[in-house]
């Protein structure tokens, strides 16, 4: 892999802080119905499923996945939905009751601070403010082109009462605003019934098993070749995938493909992650804590995140991840591709994990470095 320099004009541009987002209440035909009207959303790395042309966009650089964010004060609804990619949901503050079926009726699961839910495809589901402030829910969509979403049924038909329509290719007509259905165009209906009744069923007890709840995390405390070394020690916790971990114990809590995977990184003040680099796209997204994030081995530049920043870090640009605050922090790490994430160590970092004892071995698991074949031993 040749070398990836960054200049800080492109770390600049790959760096969405809190501050940068911009939110857009008319995204979606729902954007006039009672209890949904307050719904602000955002999108901060592709566009997502937005149907207004209105909508910000902070970085529209194909990732293979996209990142966006739905704020929402307690009461107001997001609308039921179906999905034809993965939906990924990261609640890092509020509280959200998450329900599906084309009713909604099907079962319903409460998601605190620090949960993450994968939501299967080609069902419906909405979720709710329940919390008593203003939550926050980032969302994680796979693919670079999402196809759109289905409204529920009831969702479509409510909207049409508030002057509301969308068209077959996914744009929103807003009658009230003085636009017009033109007379060629082809409305998006409300799903037949016969197609409603194909679509599967998910028990409570299945949904749950699609949620990585905060406090049922399971953490690998040497998931790196450095996790031993001075500048290492991050812990880290498979959320979706197995992604980079090189821990050969540890398992995702979800399986199955999403076009991403994801990973929660915790580290105490001081740790992180030492000198290394990887072929796939990567979004980091802070929970809580300071990170300071350098690319480059030489000429390095560097950005501080604080929480709910975002930073997109190129594909093959060398980078350290490290603690900088003065309490534990944890980081969402999520990487393009169903496969797993094998990392490239800088030699300083192969070298003083042989020197503990320590090497990567073909399958890129850690291992004794005594029992690595000779070719193994850079």
């Amino acid at each position: 892999m040749s070398d990836v320099v960054v200049t800080t004009a492109e770390l600049d541009r790959r760096t969405i802080r809190r501050s940068d987002f911009v939110s857009c209440n008319q995204a979606f035909i729902d954007c006039r119905t009672p209890g949904s009207d307050r719904k602000e959303n955002y999108a901060m790395i592709g566009p997502g499923v937005s149907q207004s042309s209105g909508q910000h966009v902070n970085l529209r650089l194909p990732h293979g996945f996209q990142i966006g964010a739905a704020a929402m004060p307690n009461g107001v609804t997001n609308n039921l939905h179906l999905h034809y990619t993965a939906e990924v949901f990261i609640c890092t503050e509020g509280e959200y009751l998450l329900r599906w079926g084309a009713d909604g009726d099907e079962g319903e699961l409460t998601l605190k601070a620090g949960d993450v839910a994968s939501i299967p495809t080609w069902i419906f589901r909405g979720f709710t403010n329940t919390g008593p402030d203003d939550g926050w829910m980032f969302t994680v969509l796979g693919m670079d082109n999402t196809g759109g979403i289905i409204w529920g049924p009831s969702v479509l038909r409510e909207a049409e009462g508030h002057g509301l329509y969308l068209t077959a290719d996914n744009k929103l007509i807003d009658t009230v605003a003085g636009d017009e259905v033109p007379a060629d165009t082809e409305l998006t209906q409300p799903m037949a019934q016969e197609y409603i009744d194909r679509l599967r069923s998910y028990s409570t007890e299945q949904m749950n098993r699609r949620v990585a709840a905060s406090d049922e995390l399971v953490w690998s405390d040497r998931p790196f070749l450095d996790s031993t070394l001075p500048g290492g020690g991050a812990r880290l916790s498979c959320v979706i995938g197995y992604g980079m971990t090189e821990d050969l114990h540890q398992e995702p809590r979800i399986h199955n493909p999403h076009g991403h995977n994801a990973a929660w990184l915790r580290a105490e003040p001081g740790q992180g992650v030492s000198w290394h680099r990887q072929h796939e796209t990567q979004a980091l997204i802070v929970k809580d804590g300071l990170w300071e994030v350098t690319l480059n081995r030489t000429d390095p530049v560097s950005v501080r995140l604080g929480p709910r920043d975002i930073l997109s870090v190129p594909e093959g640009a060398w980078r350290t991840l490290r603690n900088v605050g003065e309490s534990e922090g944890d980081v969402l790490i999520v990487n393009g591709g169903d496969g797993r994430v094998r990392l490239e160590w800088d030699e300083e970092v192969v070298k003083a994990a042989a020197d503990a004892g320590l090497g990567v071995d073909h399958n890129g698991y850690v291992a004794p470095y005594a029992l690595l074949p000779r070719s193994a031993r850079r």
